[in-house]
């Protein structure tokens, strides 16, 4: 009767998670849909006038209301949590540029952790799964975030380039350094536009350009940018031809691209190996399963065998961790 009980208690709190994770994603694809839209109208027909805007809004006054409430305690939630959080999370989800704050990232950890607790109590009636499983969906929410920002980065270094030589041609122009970065962003799509975006924005906020150009190199941390910075600032302190310290900065970008690209093509083997041998074991015991279903029921009874499982799982995570390590190269 209690374990009824308490799996009843638990299947609720099961629901109430999975309710409270499909929420908060629908929310956001529906957020990001509507910053999206806004954008492409902004480009293609700039601003609209009020009874356009009024014409063309898909929305209710009244939902408008409820939204801007809704807003209104997300703001006022955000603040009175603002202790949970740390500079370095912050600095993550900006990094990310997803569009929540750095509190509601904490709530879906929890919520997910929670989840992944029930499912593991609840399925396989074991507490330890359920400790190891929640630990697990605690950390995917960090995984999806870093890969988030590993992928963005990624791609701002792929842009970076071709932003400086758009930038070069600008300042060759004539133009000024904000101006010349205003045209490229017209002309590279994002990441590298929407950060860059970011630095007028904070220039136009009354920060230095100085200032606005590091915390991009604190955003993206990536060497070549912080060359590129560097040389942007001391350029604007001690003075000289600033088309004269780009140029001279693309050829060492492209320089350090090609001898990165060498890098990665020398280390590829010893990567793939590494993830072979960590998926291995899984790949394994699917197919062992698949042959004998009853193979793994000791383990649903037998502590000694979760134990022994937990601690293959995390010699699995740490020898991957090592590899990875050893292959990592910085240049």
């Amino acid at each position: 009767m209690r374990q009824d009980t308490l799996s009843i208690v638990l299947l609720s709190v099961f629901i109430l998670c999975a309710v409270g994770v499909i929420a908060v994603v629908i929310w956001l694809l529906r957020l990001n849909s509507t910053t999206r839209l806004r954008g492409r109208v902004d480009k293609f027909v700039g601003q609209l006038s009020a009874p356009e805007d009024q014409y063309l809004s898909t929305a209710p006054m009244e939902r408008e209301s409820r939204y801007d409430r809704f807003e209104g305690m997300r703001g006022r939630v955000n603040r009175a949590l603002s202790s949970f959080s740390t500079d370095a999370l912050r600095q993550k989800i900006s990094s990310a540029y997803w569009p929540i704050s750095d509190i509601e990232f904490v709530f879906i950890r929890i919520a997910v952790t929670l989840l992944g607790f029930a499912l593991g109590w609840v399925i396989p009636q074991s507490i330890i799964g359920g400790i190891g499983l929640g630990l697990l969906f605690y950390l995917i929410p960090g995984f999806v975030l870093d890969r988030s920002i590993a992928n963005r980065r990624k791609k701002f270094q792929d842009q970076l380039l071709d932003f400086l030589i758009l930038i070069k041609g600008a300042v060759l122009a004539g133009f000024s350094l904000p101006q010349s970065i205003e045209m490229a962003i017209k002309e590279v799509p994002a990441p590298a536009s929407e950060e860059f975006g970011r630095v007028l924005r904070e220039v136009r906020f009354g920060f230095p350009l100085d200032q606005a150009l590091f915390n991009l190199a604190n955003r993206i941390q990536s060497d070549d940018l912080q060359i590129v910075v560097t040389a942007i600032v001391l350029n604007s302190q001690v003075g000289g031809n600033l088309s004269t310290i780009l140029e001279a900065t693309i050829d060492t970008v492209r320089e350090r691209i090609h001898l990165f690209s060498e890098v990665r093509s020398l280390t590829s083997y010893a990567r793939y190996t590494g993830s072979l041998i960590s998926f291995l074991p899984f790949l394994t015991a699917l197919v062992i399963f698949l042959v004998n279903p009853g193979y793994f029921d000791t383990v649903k009874t037998s502590l000694v065998a979760q134990l022994i499982f937990a601690a293959a799982l995390l010699s699995i995570v740490v020898g991957n961790v090592i590899i990875r390590q050893i292959v990592r190269i910085r240049v």
